[in-house]
């Protein structure tokens, strides 16, 4: 192949790979409707309950392993233990997450509050920690549900018996089809999840309520369980003991509030009505899925010979299919197998678009993301290509991957909790502020539980962690001569100044005392350095520097007249990238090439540029032209630096 044919070939994949990405540039305005990218919300909306569906295939999928999983974990005292996370549940994180989508009704969640909470780099930084925990959950959401509906198709009678050994395989098939439909497109998600819910629920209360007639047809199955109960369990006292213990092991059933927070923006309706909406999503989901697991549990640990839940065993990571099969036959068992294979692997779909919908949500803001991250496809192969290292880690085994998945949803939850804690207390509600600190105390021995028993969890959490904070910190450095002033808004007193000049010779002067003194000396600079006179009607432009730890921002120029000089004013997180935006939009304003002169600064550059990337100030004369070479390729139009 030629080189020509190469570089076209090349050229349609990377086109391929990009479509839909969308750059942000420099815009002469505000952002649409005045609402920031992260904040507005999709053309499509939908009622709480069709969003519901979306999050209810992450969170009711837990049913095809989660009773199987707290029988492994607690054996006969599954259905104590089931109940004491049901009340966690709705005691614990369904308050925290009705907190939280009141105070964050954009979709962005606890980290959003944490980030408000803790402004600048420590806000910043937590959340790049906390999203190593957000893709642990994600990414073992995909690897899990794969996992346990390679279960499914395996036990099912109708497979051949050869493939018992193929669970691997069989998984990372069903994760490579799940990257493909998205590489294709996926569309109509909402619609696609409201079938599988309803039609997944509707066998489960079919399974379910036929297991509780065999219980209750033959009350010596339930004897028999009390008898083993009270053996291996001396008190009541005891049984709750030991159930507080096993409860982080059980911790996957409480897989779908973050996810519930997330989807908000999907609900129809103003911001109070989406906060109405989420509300209503969260308890229904949060009471169905209590109903169901406390039924499922109990019904499963009397019914199924302890045997068949351990590895190999027919309810391994399949309890109430195996419910199915062995009261309402083959054909429904198969029919319950193909709803729950459906849903498992929705629910990865659901994991792979929260992921994909993260990045642009942080990432990009923060500096902290190349600009391809933004196109859905790049993320795509990323994910699915962590997703089958996770999967051949692990084996593919349901009950190993457990650990990592519990790790991932505890620490999110107990991030929900200490923000709706610290929100509470600043807003002065102390009663409030005290259930959430009892849920945070709750969550933490919980999370710190299941680290210290299962500590693959948290390796893989740390190692997601690392990668994140240590490539947004290198895309941060690497992006930092962009021009990142998304709009620039000039005051009629500032546009005033600008017409009532010749040339516009703009003096950059790092605002101190702003008092007389510190004019006549900066103006007696200009003409020793440059030659420049007072009477030649300079502008002198200061920046103060905000939050250096902000990436992209609005900037909005002010204009004043000081100790008879004319003063623009502006805030930013960084001088140089407002000094360049006030150069660029004041030419385009004006059809004229302004000047800015500035005189060198002292000291190590290396130094320098550590303070440009952490405080926003450094060595400011180079890294405006450089912004400024980048932002304007044209050397005909660009605007002019000067360095004396």
């Amino acid at each position: 192949m030629s080189g020509e044919a190469q570089r076209a070939g090349g050229s349609a994949v990377r086109r391929w790979l990009l479509q839909g990405l969308q750059r942000p540039g420099r815009k002469a305005g505000p952002h649409p409707g005045g609402v920031p990218e992260h904040e507005q919300v999709p053309h499509r909306q939908h009622r709480w309950w069709q969003v519901m569906c979306l999050t209810g295939v992450d969170y009711f999928s837990t049913l095809g392993y989660q009773p199987g999983i707290a029988a492994l974990a607690a054996g006969a005292l599954s259905p104590i233990a089931t109940l004491v996370l049901v009340a966690l549940t709705l005691f614990g994180a369904l308050p925290v997450y009705r907190s939280v989508a009141g105070q964050s009704p954009h979709g962005l969640g606890s980290l959003s509050m944490l980030e408000n909470l803790l402004p600048g780099w420590r806000g910043k930084l937590l959340v790049l920690f906390l999203l190593g925990f957000v893709a642990t959950a994600f990414i073992v959401t995909i690897t899990l549900s794969a996992a346990d509906a390679t279960a499914h198709v395996l036990h099912n009678p109708f497979v051949p018996a050869g493939l018992a050994g193929w669970q691997v395989p069989v998984t990372l098939l069903l994760i490579a089809a799940l990257g493909a439909v998205f590489l294709v497109g996926f569309a109509e998600a909402i619609s696609i999840a409201v079938v599988l819910v309803a039609v997944y629920l509707t066998l489960n209360v079919v399974v379910v309520g036929t297991a509780i007639a065999q219980v209750v047809g033959d009350p010596g199955l339930v004897t028999d369980w009390r008898t083993v109960l009270e053996a291996d369990h001396s008190s009541p006292l005891a049984m709750i003991a030991v159930s507080l213990f096993v409860m982080p092991k059980l911790a996957l059933g409480l897989s779908g509030f973050e996810t519930g927070v997330a989807v908000m923006p999907l609900v129809k309706g103003d911001v109070r009505e989406r906060i109405r909406g989420a509300r209503r999503l969260l308890t229904t989901a949060a009471v169905i899925m209590s109903v169901f697991l406390v039924t499922s549990s109990f019904t499963t640990t009397v019914l199924i010979p302890e045997k068949e839940f351990e590895e190999g065993g027919q309810a391994n990571g399949r309890a109430l299919a195996y419910i199915a099969h062995e009261y309402l036959g083959d054909w429904f068992g198969t029919a319950y197998d193909l709803s729950t294979i459906a849903i498992l692997w929705f629910a990865g779909a659901s994991a792979m678009a929260g992921l994909i919908n993260i990045v642009p949500r942080y990432l990009p803001r923060y500096g902290m993301a190349p600009d391809w991250t933004r196109a859905t496809r790049p993320m795509v192969f990323i994910f699915t290509g962590v997703s089958f290292a996770i999967t051949v880690f692990f084996g593919a085994e349901v009950e190993a991957q457990g650990g990592a998945y519990a790790t991932g949803v505890l620490a999110l939850i107990l991030s929900a909790a200490v923000a709706a804690t610290l929100a509470a207390w600043r807003r002065g509600r102390r009663r409030a502020a005290g259930a959430f600190g009892l849920t945070t105390l709750v969550f933490t021995y919980a999370t710190v539980a299941n680290i210290i028993e299962r500590p693959d969890g948290l390796v893989i959490s740390v190692l997601f962690c690392v990668a994140i904070v240590v490539t947004s910190l290198v895309s941060r450095a690497t992006r930092s001569t962009e021009l990142r002033v998304t709009s620039v808004t000039l005051c009629d007193e500032a546009r005033r100044y600008l017409s009532e000049v010749g040339d516009i010779r703009f003096i950059a002067n790092e605002p101190d005392r702003r008092d007389h003194r510190e004019y006549v000396d900066k103006a007696r600079e200009a003409w020793e350095l440059h030659r420049l006179r007072s009477d030649e009607r300079l502008v002198f432009l200061e920046i103060t520097v905000t939050d250096a730890s902000q990436f992209e921002i609005e900037l909005r120029v002010e204009a004043e007249e000081r100790h008879g000089y004319r003063i623009m004013t502006a805030r930013s997180p960084s001088v140089s990238n407002a000094i360049a935006a006030i150069l660029l939009e004041t030419r385009d304003q004006t059809g004229r090439l302004p000047h800015v002169y500035f005189h060198w600064a002292e000291g190590n550059p290396v130094k320098a540029m550590l303070r440009y990337l952490i405080f926003g100030g450094g060595d400011v004369p180079p890294l405006t032209r450089e912004i400024l070479r980048q932002a304007e390729p044209d050397a005909a139009r660009r605007p002019l630096v000067h360095v004396g």
